[in-house]
């Protein structure tokens, strides 16, 4: 009896050992960042550094990932009407869930009332801390926000880094080359073959991420200490609460409407966001996560398109934590605030979560904003939520990261462009055959 040689399943993943995975080298980074942070407080902050620099690394390689997956993605396309297509269905998905983001927020911030009982003198609180986002806050504009869009020169949107400029480049130069025809085909066949070193130099820099992951929560940890956030337990418990309710229930039904699960979605980029979780920053995970959705079967001129642009206008994080942080705020001063008072709060949080996307510490420079011309709350409140700001911005960056993953395969699929076998296969922890 001759025994059949046991030959591995050609589409099944090679096991890596379970200390050799990311996200166990991150989880035990981010344990480690904590436990040094909270004993050695002082080193913990020295070693900031560290987080500083992993996130320098990857904003180093997001503009050349955005712009060859968008110019040969779009290049690619044989109807440019679809460009126009896609991203009308981007923003229409965008704009339905950021106002849905801000609706839930303001729902449980009337049932929960997190702020209820504080009885806070406005006057009491120190406003220094909070003048430079207010300032911030007044030089944003929708106008300036849409002009900034276009850069000054194509080399400036790269060196800059900026997002959305680099995207615009992106886009125009990817239907320039589908106009161009048989001329730009040698360009096109360049770009493509860039990808392919960009994409690994990509998975060579996520291999510091247990680096990153572990400077920056020493640093967290050691400056902030985990007993700042006990005082507003209330407000960052509710605001997690607010964040699993959307992820689960709201994102969860669009997923399953769309044939799949935000469980398995979730399993399928941990790695992504074990990394948001220790760097605070979702565009830590940005390559890697456009690099992912392609894997699990988006076409890559749909992938290249929203989650880009989703990084800008499809927040859903800080969409809830801007209505629920105002409302605390009123909340914890004894504001009374009407309903056209909260829907005026709803209107101005959904114009000002675009006119500063893409700002540093945009979270908090938009509440400003949204205070500012709300004037029934008083701006000095943000001073009570500045200290557990950092302890929220984890969660911000996660519901943003997830919001944006759900978004890059449903706008996929209404397109026709979503391989759906290709997808099951990337969840379940199989390569697709000829990937």
């Amino acid at each position: 009896m001759v025994l059949a040689p046991h030959v591995r399943s050609a589409d099944a993943a090679p096991r890596k050992a379970f200390y050799a995975k990311p996200y166990v080298q991150v989880l035990a980074a981010i344990a480690l960042g904590i436990a040094l942070g909270y004993f050695y407080p002082g080193i913990g902050e020295s070693v900031k550094p560290l987080g500083d620099a992993f996130i320098k690394l990857v904003k180093m390689i997001i503009a050349p990932v955005i712009f060859l997956t968008i110019a040969t993605g779009i290049a690619g396309m044989n109807d440019l009407h679809k460009v126009g297509r896609v991203a009308g269905k981007a923003m229409v998905y965008f704009l339905t869930f950021s106002t849905l983001a801000l609706i839930v927020g303001l729902v449980v911030a009337n049932v929960v009332q997190p702020g209820a009982g504080l009885n806070i003198d406005p006057a009491s609180l120190d406003v220094q801390a909070v003048n430079p986002y207010a300032a911030k806050a007044h030089e944003q504009s929708v106008t300036g926000f849409l002009m900034n869009i276009i850069p000054s020169t194509i080399v400036g949107a790269f060196a800059q880094g900026d997002i959305l400029q680099v995207l615009f480049f992106s886009v125009l130069f990817g239907i320039a080359l589908a106009m161009v025809g048989e001329t730009g085909k040698p360009v096109v066949s360049l770009l493509q073959a860039l990808i392919a070193p960009i994409f690994k130099l990509v998975s060579l820099l996520m291999k510091a991420a247990p680096i990153g992951a572990f400077g920056a929560m020493a640093f967290t940890t050691g400056k902030y200490g985990i007993g700042s956030i006990v005082n507003l337990a209330m407000l960052v418990a509710t605001f997690y609460f607010t964040a699993f309710l959307f992820v689960f229930g709201v994102l969860g039904a669009v997923c399953r409407y769309n044939g799949f699960s935000i469980f398995s979605l979730l399993r399928y980029i941990k790695e992504e966001l074990l990394l948001v979780l220790a760097t605070s920053s979702s565009e830590a995970a940005l390559p890697s996560l456009m690099e992912k959705m392609e894997k699990a079967g988006a076409k890559r001129s749909v992938v290249g398109l929203v989650i880009p642009t989703g990084y800008s206008f499809n927040l859903d994080g800080t969409n809830i934590y801007m209505t629920l942080a105002a409302l605390f705020i009123a909340q914890a001063t004894n504001t009374d605030l009407s309903i056209s008072d909260q829907v005026l709060l709803l209107l101005v949080a959904m114009l000002s979560s675009k006119g500063a996307a893409g700002v540093t510490g945009a979270g908090f420079i938009t509440l400003a904003a949204t205070l500012a011309v709300v004037p029934s709350v008083p701006v000095a409140g943000m001073a009570l939520i500045l200290g557990v700001d950092r302890f929220m911005s984890e969660c911000r960056a996660l519901t943003n990261v997830v919001g944006n993953a759900v978004a890059s395969l449903v706008v996929a699929r209404w397109e026709g462009e979503l391989d759906q076998a290709q997808m099951k296969a990337a969840f379940c922890g199989h390569r697709f055959a000829g990937h």
